[in-house]
This record gives structure tokens, C-alpha cells and sequence, in this order.
């Protein structure tokens, strides 16, 4: 059994972070991929979509981007939990959790801010 003050605890925090982070930019990757996929539709049919068909691709991409967006501020303030409960004994020194906080923090706003976009240019 690992003891509850054991550095493994902390890195295994972390990657936990991680791979929710990985997971919001896959889906925010995704999600532009979808979206631009009407426009690759576009291309190659050399005739243009209808609004329904170009909606559909817009807002799966949009939802997509948006659910990253949740993904990855909901791991950061899960994380910031699991921080704030951690005894001195586990604070490395030399160690910032609070980066990985600010960084699934700004992929958030990142997808929001991509989102906006997407559907501004509609």
C-alpha cells in the first residue's frame, strides 16, 4: 500500500492532469477537423453546401471545441482540489503544480476563443 505522503502520489496527480489535457487538444483538434470538413466537402464537389449541411459540420466542430473546453478546465480545478488537500510533507521543492493548472486553463479559453471564431466567420 502507498502511504498518502508518498512523492508517487504527486506525480501520479500530475499525470492524471496530463492526460486530460491530451484528451482536450485531441478533441479540440477534432473539432476543427469537423468543422472544416464541409469545407473540404466544398472543394470537392466544386458545388456548394447549403446552409443545413454546412451548419451540420459548423456546429459538431463547435460542440466538440466546446466539450474540450470543459474537459480541460474541469481536469484543472479537479487538480487544483487534489493540490490544495496535499499535506506540506508532499510539496516538492522546486515543484509548481499551479503551471499545469494555468496551462489546461489557457487551452479553455483557447477552444472557447477558436469556437467564437468558428462561428463568427459563419
Amino acid at each position: 500500500m502507498i502511504a498518502i505522503d508518498d512523492p508517487r502520489v504527486v506525480f501520479a496527480a500530475e499525470r492524471t492532469l496530463l492526460a486530460w489535457q491530451r484528451s482536450a487538444l485531441a478533441l479540440m483538434g477534432f473539432g476543427f477537423v469537423v468543422e472544416r470538413f464541409g469545407l473540404f466537402l466544398t472543394l470537392v464537389s466544386h458545388e456548394p453546401l447549403s446552409n443545413a449541411e454546412r451548419g451540420f459540420s459548423l456546429w459538431l466542430g463547435v460542440a466538440l471545441l466546446a466539450l474540450a473546453a470543459v474537459v480541460a478546465a474541469a481536469s484543472a480545478l479537479q487538480f487544483r482540489r487534489i493540490v490544495r488537500g496535499w499535506a506540506e510533507s508532499m510539496r516538492l521543492q522546486g515543484y509548481w503544480p499551479g503551471l499545469g493548472i494555468w496551462v489546461n486553463f489557457l487551452l479553455a479559453i483557447v477552444a472557447v476563443a477558436l469556437a467564437a471564431h468558428l462561428v463568427a466567420g459563419y
